[in-house]
């Protein structure tokens, strides 16, 4: 199985956090699972935290994909299809991050399980999201 961590879910995993559901924390220490971290996440980590959205505790912005290669994970790059593909996503339940809306276009299109605690995006299993917390 080939997981793609969300923003969450991977501040969370460097930060060694008790926040991962056990499921989520199972499948990422898996050594039989390939562990992808997309261009999106990182993109998204330094904008919200610009606007005061997302706090990253004592962690270093720049050296979050160093943090990525020592845990074994593969930074990813987002394919222009797979952006398009997020806007042309179906609303659900008023869900409209940007950022999270491109994960789930990039699982759906490359058929990768999204590791993530927003139970909304579970509604997206409906167009092909495999999804674990």
């Amino acid at each position: 199985m080939t997981l793609v961590l969300d923003t969450r879910a991977l501040l969370w995993s460097i930060g060694e956090s008790n926040a991962l559901s056990t499921a989520a924390r199972e499948a990422i220490q898996d050594g039989a699972h390939d562990v992808l971290i997309s261009a999106v996440s990182l993109w998204e980590i330094p904008f919200k935290v610009s606007l005061g959205t997302l706090g990253i505790g004592s962690l270093e912005i720049r050296e979050i994909p160093s943090y990525c290669k020592e845990l074994g994970f593969t930074l990813i790059p987002l394919d222009p299809l797979e952006a398009l593909a997020g806007a042309q996503l179906p609303l659900k339940a008023a869900h409209q991050d940007p950022f999270e809306r491109m994960l789930v276009s990039q699982c759906i299109r490359n058929k990768y399980t999204l590791v993530s605690p927003n139970k909304l995006l579970r509604l997206y299993q409906e167009e092909g999201l495999q999804y674990i917390w």
